[in-house]
């Protein structure tokens, strides 16, 4: 049975065999914003927590503001330079951004209607409430008052417009007021409008005392408290209108690679950049005046299809601060403690662990802690030599990065990739890499122009028989926080092949010379695509010789246009695919002579689902690989990553039972991608037990 959702695009005219034809494709922010959709049904589904309803919500708001900040800028910027190349849909930069207005402004009003009519009056009958300001009491109204004037009004600037005092540059996201102020002041001026914009130092939700709050738990939003005393700001002033409004802005980051010596420092004085790029979007009180709006609308440059008028707070993500501050475990996921395989219990040598055989960790139904505490370990053992890792994205206090300073610190040989260019992640990883650099530690970042996104860790130790590499390699980042999070998996061992392919891509990481000749391994941007692309033609070749064949394969993204041609090819032939793609998928499955035996599946849940893992029927040799790679165009041409294969036949059936197979008889978390885009969601049949696989993963089964 299936629940539908709103279709990305109108179903594709009849379509013919040419690969080429654009009507094969989905658009690629389309098909995004279809995923968002996917998790914004999570807020509206009653068998989520009502608190982790929520949190998806404002997970979907956020999600919303990178795409702005990101895809959407992109876009504007293509179109404002006449860039004229479309991608494989055929849409040009102008037809892209007015179908994503049409759909994000469906998801924006779908946002409100959740939060205005089913999750709030949901946490008012559980005691919780967020009180508007015209429902105060005279002692809240007293309270509210008092925390104005001692804890709001003296961080306040309020800018009052007029030819000494210009329109502010206001920061990215951040929220403000546009004031109708009348009168003449101190000073003779009358300015008629004035902006205040509110501190980020303040908490957006603040909590009543109790007592005050006439329900267990009370709270009252800032910009409730802001417009209640807006006329405090402007002593002895007539207001006639206050309205709240956000304006997002381009947050891309651009480093031109043939003008830069200095990455770390290139990234450095682009970073406050950041915070006023051009606009792309603004964000206004549904009962804005029209004068105002339009007023907006000029100063920023916008037009009438970057407007959004919301029915609620501007800035919805901050709503997520109510999810910590309510102590209400009953409405929200129950504590979940990840697994440790006996070989890697506490205490345990994790080295000597890897040399009794190859390990398989599946995050974050089994902890991390064993890749940290490899690290301390080696970081201590004085036959450990040399300590090489990449860092994509790690923690704010990350226990990694200090075993390695502690490393450093002994003397030992310690190398880190810091790519500083993980997106949001800049600054954080500029602080690390001064850190290590501190400690003793030698640190490069990469290769200008390619991302390094492949997620290794190669430890070097002499022992008895000569020197032994021990490698982890991961579909995830070396960040101990989202591994509790994401579905991940990791990989042990110390093959000699596996350390010898590690070793060689360190060197090319952070030395010179051609690409490196691996074993094992693949490895982006040289070999990864071509040999996926001829592992998907073997498995059509067996088919049309009508022998058994097969693909699934699990990823983030599905976009690479060779790819995608590549499994089209493969389904003409007769090969069964599934797929299961978390977010983007630019392939249609379904449809007649091109994609008939392609599923595309979805899973959206608690855990945000990460990994990537292939599997190919290679001929009853059931080839099973994993990777950091998703097959998009940027990871297999313009990121460095890394796709292993596993070969014990135990690791390889449990990888599959777990990662693949399970997830194809989820009936509660997954969707089926239709032909024309859109999902429809997978729901238990009546009167049958209901399955979803996170749940079974979490209780340990399969594993």
């Amino acid at each position: 049975m299936f629940a539908d959702t709103e279709p990305v695009t109108g179903p594709p005219a009849v379509l013919e065999a040419d690969l080429q034809d654009p009507a094969l494709y989905v658009n690629r922010e389309l098909s995004w914003l279809e995923f968002n959709r996917r998790v914004l049904a999570q807020a509206r589904d009653p068998g989520v927590p009502l608190l982790e309803r929520l949190r998806f919500l404002t997970i979907c708001s956020t999600n919303l503001d990178e795409f702005f900040e990101v895809r959407v800028a992109g876009l504007k910027q293509k179109s404002a330079y006449g860039v004229t190349r479309t991608g494989p849909d055929g849409l040009s930069a102008e037809e892209q951004l007015a179908r994503i207005s049409d759909v994000a402004h469906d998801l924006v009003a779908e946002q409100y209607r959740i939060l205005n009519q089913e999750l709030l009056p949901a946490l008012a009958e559980e005691g919780i409430v967020v009180i508007k300001r015209n429902l105060w009491n005279k002692a809240q109204r007293s309270w509210v008052r008092a925390y104005f004037q001692e804890q709001v009004l003296p961080v306040l600037s309020p800018v009052g417009l007029d030819p000494s005092h210009p329109f502010p540059r206001l920061l990215n996201k951040n929220l403000n007021f546009i004031v109708s102020v009348e009168g003449s002041d101190a000073y003779g001026r009358n300015s008629r409008i004035a902006i205040v914009q509110v501190p980020r130092c303040l908490p957006r939700l603040i909590s009543l005392p109790k007592g005050i709050g006439g329900r267990p738990q009370a709270f009252v939003l800032l910009s409730s408290v802001m417009h209640a005393h807006i006329a405090d700001i402007f002593p002895g002033m007539r207001i006639s209108g206050c309205h709240q409004f956000r304006i997002t802005r381009n947050s891309d980051l651009w480093v031109d690679p043939e003008e830069v010596d200095d990455l770390l420092n290139a990234l450095k004085g682009e970073l406050p950049s950041r915070r006023y790029g051009d606009a792309v979007r603004l964000e206004v009180a549904d009962n804005c005046p029209r004068e105002k709006v339009d007023f907006l609308l000029r100063r920023f440059k916008l037009s009438e299809d970057e407007l959004y008028r919301v029915n609620g707070p501007v800035n919805l993500h901050r709503m997520a601060a109510l999810i910590p501050a309510v102590d209400r475990p009953d409405l929200k996921y129950g504590p979940f403690l990840p697994r440790t395989p006996d070989r890697l219990a506490q205490g345990a040598n994790i080295l000597e662990a890897i040399r009794q055989g190859d390990i398989f960790l599946h995050h974050p139904f089994e902890s991390f802690q064993p890749i940290v505490e490899l690290v301390r370990q080696a970081s201590t053992d004085p036959d450990v030599l040399a300590i090489k890792q990449t860092m994509y994205r790690s923690s704010d206090d990350s226990p990694l990065v200090a075993a390695l300073e502690e490393a450093a610190r002994r003397g030992k040989e310690v190398t880190v990739v810091v790519e500083l260019r993980a997106r949001f992640d800049e600054a954080a990883n500029i602080e690390k890499a001064t850190r290590l650099q501190e400690a003793g530690a030698n640190v490069v970042y990469g290769v200008v122009g390619y991302k390094t996104h492949a997620k290794m860790l190669l430890i070097v130790r002499r022992e008895a028989q000569g020197l032994r590499r021990y490698v982890h390699l991961g579909t995830g980042n070396y960040h101990d926080g989202t591994a509790r999070l994401y579905t991940d998996v990791g990989y042990l061992t110390c093959h000699p092949d596996v350390g010898a392919d590690v070793h060689k891509l360190f060197l090319a990481l952070t030395g010179l010379g051609e690409s490196p000749a691996l074993v094992r391994l693949l490895d982006a941007p040289f070999n990864l695509r071509a040999a996926l692309i001829d592992k998907i033609r073997r498995e059509a070749e067996a088919a049309r010789e009508g022998r058994p064949s097969g693909i699934t394969a699990r990823m983030n993204s599905l976009s690479e246009e060779t790819v995608i041609a590549a499994l089209y090819e493969a389904s003409k032939a007769g090969v069964p695919i599934r797929l299961l793609v978390r977010g983007i998928s630019r392939l249609r499955p379904g449809v007649p002579g091109v994609s008939e035996s392609i599923e595309v599946w979805s899973a959206v849940g608690r855990f945000l689902e990460h990994s990537r893992v292939w599997h190919f029927h290679a001929g009853g040799a059931e080839e099973l690989w994993c990777s950091s790679a998703d097959w998009m165009f940027r990871n297999l041409h313009r990121r460095v990553e890394v796709a292993w294969p596993v070969t014990d036949p135990a690791l390889k059936q449990r990888i599959k039972a777990e990662c693949l197979d399970g997830y194809f008889e989820d009936d509660c978390q997954t969707w089926v991608m239709q032909p024309d885009g859109s999902f429809r969601q997978n729901e238990p049949e009546p009167d049958t037990l209901r399955t979803s696989q996170q749940e079974r993963l979490m209780e340990g089964v399969g594993s």
